[in-house]
């Protein structure tokens, strides 16, 4: 069903982030502040790891594909010329989309060990499903997480604000952990070359 016109535009769009990347000064470009942001995240302030949380199912390999490519290629311990390296480099990616992060390990993001985020959300759904009797379709419910985490992530919940809300105080979270969120207009072709082009030129 995907055909060279499909193969052009993916392609089209890598190449946009390639000329963006080439281009753009440091203090707007976006693979050099993301990959700046890495080297902070991990060699300054010594978090091990990142999480790649897609809000749709249809980037559930998205999060493999970076654990991948840039585990083998930043996993490093010497530099070029075979030193040691006298800090860390490298971070442990892992991930998985949507609601299926949250049901597995947004616990410990949120109350445990500290992992930057990157979350990527789709403004536009492929497929929107509206049931009866719903007042919103399930990408807004998704979306409504998409920009919740991120949220809750940064400012956290006190045991005052869970007492007035009747929640139990254990379930503090300090907030003050990192995150950072692609927001993209639509996932067709193109911006899915954008993304992936995105990461290549990050890593």
């Amino acid at each position: 069903p995907y055909g060279f016109s499909v193969i052009e535009k993916f392609l089209s769009g890598a190449r946009s982030i390639d000329q963006h990347f080439h281009s753009a000064p440091f203090e707007s470009n976006i693979p050099v502040l993301l990959g700046l942001l890495s080297v902070w995240n991990v060699s300054f302030l010594g978090y091990p790891a990142r999480a790649i949380l897609p809000y749709t199912q249809a980037l559930e390999k998205l999060a493999p594909h970076i654990q991948q490519v840039s585990m083998e290629s930043n996993g490093k311990g010497v530099s070029i010329d075979g030193v040691r390296l006298p800090f860390e480099a490298g971070e442990i990616d892992f991930g998985e989309p949507g609601t299926n992060g949250q049901h597995s390990f947004y616990q410990l993001i949120h109350q445990g060990r500290v992992i930057p985020c990157d979350f990527i959300g789709i403004v536009k759904s492929q497929q929107p499903v509206y049931l009866k009797d719903e007042v919103v379709n399930n990408h807004d419910e998704l979306m409504s997480n998409f920009f919740a985490q991120p949220d809750a992530l940064a400012y956290g919940k006190t045991p005052e604000q869970l007492q007035s809300e009747n929640v139990a105080p254990h379930l503090t979270f300090t907030g003050n952990r990192p995150s950072l969120s692609l927001l993209l207009p639509s996932l067709d072709a193109y911006r899915i070359g954008q993304l992936l082009a995105i990461y290549e030129h990050r890593i």
